[in-house]
């Protein structure tokens, strides 16, 4: 049997409503099997409401099974999910979402993948209980990270989550700017499953992803772990040249062939524009390439912690 310990990793944000009810469904699944001992980390993410008072009283009345950590800004749920990580001591974590769609009492399922020898199991849904907005969103996700990442196609990613230790430390040695989960996980290992399990409707509250939050995560996965939008933009580059140089050419046969034939005005302005468009873009690309690098050089830290429930117990 492996993992003796289980942590519980759960970034939080605007859930003083639902937060409590997952720790209690924690707390009966693993009443269940008394082989194992766990912990639950709760990370606050920046929450505008009482989340963090929700957090200090269920770590206060659970004492040392629960650890809370408050972070002093929004930094998003992949930066909160690496501060936990980064806290987490158990040889199996398991990440879920604090409003409670994602089924705690299925956290058994994940486990048994592991071990039956997967490094990592995600958990898959028949069906999501999200709007139509949320489900585009996750449609573009996997399509980004298959291309742009190498996903298996036939891997399914979510935020419900079980990883074995080694790959836990091997996330956590990234000190880059902006983490993103999926792509260290694959960087780590291959040896990944899925294991189906319900997916709940969300009771109280909305989500927190923003179509601005949904794109800067995007733009963060494919720029942080893969080069492949530098080399789209060469190949474009090379291709659109390549057209330029072939349409040049027939315009010059054109002339030739035709002297009275006008040029167009209309059709070198629309050329024109359409790559300076096409460079503007690839230059935007390398920017932004560039500008990471900059930031994470300068060494801008992933998270910052302002308070622990640790330190108020002490």
């Amino acid at each position: 049997m492996i993992g003796r310990l289980i942590s519980f990793v759960i970034p939080c944000y605007r859930s003083e409503k639902t937060l409590e009810a997952v720790v209690q469904e924690i707390e009966q699944t693993m009443k269940k099997d008394s082989s194992r001992d766990y912990e639950v980390i709760l990370i606050n993410d920046g929450s505008p409401d009482g989340t963090w008072d929700v957090i200090k009283r269920v770590s206060k009345e659970r004492g040392d099974r629960v650890l809370g950590i408050n972070l002093a800004k929004n930094f998003g749920q992949h930066a909160a999910l690496m501060a936990g990580l980064n806290a987490a001591k158990g040889d199996i974590v398991i990440c879920l979402d604090d409003d409670g769609q994602t089924p705690a009492d299925e956290a058994d399922k994940l486990i048994a993948a592991l071990e039956a020898g997967a490094d990592v199991a995600y958990a898959r849904y028949g069906k999501k209980q999200h709007n139509l907005f949320r489900n585009f969103g996750t449609a573009m996700n996997e399509w980004m990270a298959s291309v742009m990442l190498g996903k298996p196609k036939d891997l399914y990613v979510s935020s419900y989550f079980a990883a074995r230790r080694f790959v836990v430390d091997e996330m956590v040695r990234y000190e880059s700017s902006y983490p993103y989960v999926i792509g260290l996980v694959l960087r780590t290992t291959r040896n990944i499953v899925n294991v189906d399990v319900t997916h709940r409707r969300r009771e109280v509250g909305e989500s927190g992803y923003t179509i601005a939050k949904l794109l800067a995560l995007w733009i963060n996965g494919f720029t942080a772990f893969s080069i492949k939008p530098l080399r789209i933009a060469t190949a474009s580059g090379t291709l659109f040249a390549i057209l330029g140089f072939a349409y040049g050419i027939y315009t010059i046969i054109k002339k030739f062939v035709n002297p009275n034939v006008p040029i167009g005005f209309s059709a070198l302005m629309s050329a024109i524009l359409f790559m300076g468009g096409m460079m503007m873009l690839m230059m935007g690309m390398m920017g932004e390439y560039l500008g990471r690098l900059y930031i994470s050089q300068n060494r801008n830290p992933q998270f910052v912690i302002r308070e622990t429930t640790k330190d108020e117990k002490r």
